[in-house]
């Protein structure tokens, strides 16, 4: 495994989305499900997103259904009920496993670079958010519970280079 995070690369339907487009950016990646007691944090994400996404933010979405099966649908089913829903613009990325023996490569490295609670390196619902600066580094792990608004601070110390 690469230590670089900008080595990797995600799908996004049929396209490998290389993580280095996002390099000199302040990211906030995600892992999402549609059906969760945290899906309304879809509305604070989009609005975090259309503030900071002005001042270099990106913010990646990753739906996962390994929680409860809370995001059972398709790519395109799970992308048009965040836009009706939400009116989300920020990206969401192809369906992907955070955990266990088919853990996408980037979360294997998310989690790595951030481990949880007493050094665990499982997620452990949806919504976790990883916290990525200007060079690729991962800065922080929130975990679900965490409000979209509540990060905000962090975001904008690392967009001023702090």
């Amino acid at each position: 495994m690469s230590d670089s995070f900008y080595d990797l690369k995600v799908k996004r339907g049929s396209e490998e989305v290389p993580m280095s487009k996002y390099k000199d950016k302040v990211l906030l990646v995600v892992n999402t499900a549609s059906q969760c007691g945290f899906t309304p944090q879809y509305q604070g994400l989009q609005d975090l997103y259309t503030k900071m996404s002005p001042k270099g933010f990106e913010l990646l979405a990753f739906p996962c259904n390994q929680f409860g099966e809370q995001e059972p649908g398709s790519d395109a089913e799970i992308k048009l009920f965040c836009e009706r829903t939400f009116n989300t613009t920020f990206p969401i990325f192809s369906k992907l496993e955070v955990n266990g023996p088919n853990t996408d490569p980037l979360f294997l490295h998310l989690k790595k670079k951030a481990p949880g609670v007493f050094g665990s390196l499982d997620i452990k619902w949806n919504f976790t958010k990883f916290l990525v600066d200007k060079e690729g580094n991962v800065v922080k792990r929130y975990a679900p519970v965490t409000k979209p608004e509540a990060i905000e601070k962090d975001i904008e110390e690392l967009l001023a280079g702090k």
